[in-house]
């Protein structure tokens, strides 16, 4: 039996873990990444491409809703608010994942999950009332989202030390990719199918890839025995921990902010809608070429010294950049960098709280930064709605500079959780 270690401390060499009473001890070694951990990653990335690539796409769909009236009586910030659904309710149900995975296992809910998703856009496709698109689209879909890819996403790090973040970074692109596919094909599928028939092939193509990519998804829980504990109070103890969930909270404020936001401000500025969807295409393919790069940077400068600075750096880009955007090619450059580093927190955020926490330890942890997430989530484009000024000269002004400063507050979190576990030396990884 070892002896504890201090939190947050990933990099041991030989841990020694008790199966059950009366079983031989098993060694589990950190340091050695299995291949099959490749095939978890590939697997993690088209998981992550069709539920929060295909979620990416709303805003497609988001247009039609608008332009063609399909319910009556639904405002711009009623279509708005279904986004924020999907978010929360795939975080909301972190804790209640954490309990099911506990009792029935990491494949019982993943499948469930493929069932919901799937589900709720082929349900979609039969509204015929806001409600009903509220519940299908909006709840059920992002219920499917976290029942598939929450039990997922703490089993990556089980399987790599030295090339976590680039794991990461690859499973994360994932949402890039899907996103620029699912962008690309929903427009021709509504004009030459129907809206309907979009939302079922999408429904069907999305079960399909779930359920095969949630195959192929193996832990090494007995080994490393983690715990899955809905809600883990004694983590809430630690003043890592509180950094990190607000690290969190500021960096969703934000991100839900800039990417939300790019299409409908292309439009103020004059663009065609086909313009405004090329804008979200592209920011997608920052993402998808951009978070496996910053995994490599993660994993070679410092997980936590990468998310600070790249935190910090949306900043500058929304403060130099956004605000004086006023032609279509200085916004598909500014679309092409932020998709990299706004997103940043999606392809780190699994390494970091293996920095501050057990690795054991690491899904009640993340199920905690799920939890914080669906707050901004929910209601962070809302407020940018209500803080642009429609009628002015510059309607998006104010949502520019708040979505700078809270990547600047968030940024202040992870240096201090940096300055907490490192001091001012080089972090360690290997």
């Amino acid at each position: 039996m070892r002896e504890d270690k201090p939190e947050g401390d990933s990099d041991e060499v030989a841990v020694e873990v008790p199966l059950q009473p009366g079983e031989p001890v098993v060694a589990f070694d950190a340091s050695v990444e299995p291949p099959y951990g490749w095939v978890v990653c590939i697997a993690m990335h088209l998981i992550n491409g069709f539920t929060w690539g295909i979620i990416a796409s709303y805003g497609v769909y988001l247009s039609y809703y608008i332009d063609h009236s399909i319910f009556p009586g639904a405002t711009d910030l009623d279509y708005t608010f279904i986004g924020g659904v999907n978010f929360a309710c795939a975080m909301l149900c972190g804790p209640i994942v954490n309990l099911f995975v506990r009792r029935l296992g990491t494949h019982v809910p993943m499948y469930c999950g493929c069932i919901m998703f799937a589900g709720g856009f082929v349900a979609a496709s039969f509204a015929t009332e806001f409600w009903h698109l509220i519940l299908t689209q909006g709840i059920l879909v992002g219920l499917g989202t976290g029942f598939s890819w929450l039990p997922a996403t703490p089993i990556l790090p089980q399987w790599f030390n030295r090339n976590r973040s680039l794991a990461q970074g690859i499973a994360a692109a994932g949402s890039g990719v899907g996103g620029v596919i699912f962008s690309a094909a929903t427009t021709p599928m509504i004009q030459n199918l129907s809206l309907a028939w979009s939302l079922r092939i999408t429904g069907i193509l999305a079960f399909v890839v779930l359920f095969t990519a949630c195959s192929l998804i193996r832990d090494r829980n007995k080994t490393i025995r983690p715990s899955y504990k809905p809600i883990d109070t004694d983590l809430l103890k630690r003043y890592r921990v509180w950094l990190l969930i607000l690290y969190t909270f500021f960096s969703i404020l934000g991100y839900i902010v800039m990417i939300y936001s790019l299409g409908a401000f292309a439009t103020s500025l004059g663009l065609s809608q086909d313009q405004g969807g090329t804008v979200i295409t592209i920011m997608n393919v920052g993402t998808a070429f951009g978070r496996p790069f910053v995994g490599v940077l993660s994993d070679r400068f410092g997980r936590m010294t990468v998310a600070c600075l790249l935190t910090a750096s949306n900043t500058v880009l929304a403060y130099a950049i956004w605000i004086p955007t006023n032609s279509y090619g200085l916004l598909i450059f500014f679309a092409l960098v932020v998709g990299a580093t706004s997103g940043v927190y999606w392809g780190t955020i699994a390494p970091l709280c293996a920095e501050v926490v057990e690795l054991k330890e690491l899904p009640s942890a993340l199920s905690l930064m799920w939890v914080t997430v669906s707050t901004p989530a929910l209601f962070s484009e809302a407020i940018a709605l209500e803080i642009r000024r429609p009628h002015s000269s510059r309607p998006y002004l104010w949502p520019q500079i708040y979505s700078g400063l809270v990547f600047l507050i968030s940024s202040f979190f992870m240096f201090e959780l940096r300055r907490q576990k490192w001091g001012f030396s080089r972090e360690r990884h290997r």
